[in-house]
């Protein structure tokens, strides 16, 4: 069975002050895990009832919690999308700010890949970023390419 987008909650929206916690929080969090360490970290989850519970938590969980508090401290909404997961050709367009035609054009090329669901195209999330981290880093050499053409020519840039 495949995975879409729809399978996964709505991404959550921070609230003024869920935005003011996640700026404490990310700062706790960014000391403990630029030790290094893999090793499972400990954490302690107290209800305002005085529920107390102790959970281990995996070191790359934990900086995952980071990166997610640091979006939230943005004001950003958040959701979490397995690497695995599937995604429609308008799904894949509204990740990347891009129209579909342009997603159906990018897959006929072999840019990225895709199967076909019956007469419907599927793009894994994995390989939609690696797309897009492709494209990222050719338009900043290109910007560099442009920007030490304009020192070359002296235009001030």
């Amino acid at each position: 069975m495949s995975t879409t987008l729809n399978d996964f909650p709505d991404a959550v929206s921070p609230s003024r002050d869920d935005e003011e916690l996640a700026i404490a929080s990310s700062r706790s969090i960014a000391r403990i895990v630029s030790s290094k360490s893999d090793s499972p970290l400990s954490l302690r989850v107290s209800t305002q009832g005085g529920d107390e519970t102790v959970v281990s938590v995996p070191a790359a969980a934990f900086k995952l919690l980071g990166d997610i508090l640091n979006e939230m401290a943005k004001g950003n909404a958040v959701t979490l999308i397995p690497v695995h997961a599937e995604l429609t050709t308008q799904q894949a367009a509204e990740l990347l700010g891009v129209s579909r035609p342009f997603i159906v054009e990018q897959l006929e090329k072999g840019n990225i890949p895709f199967r076909k669901v019956g007469t419907h195209r599927r793009v894994l999330f994995r390989d939609l970023m690696e797309y897009k981290r492709s494209m990222d880093r050719k338009r900043l050499e290109s910007l560099d390419e442009l920007s030490a053409e304009a020192q070359r020519l002296g235009l001030g840039y």
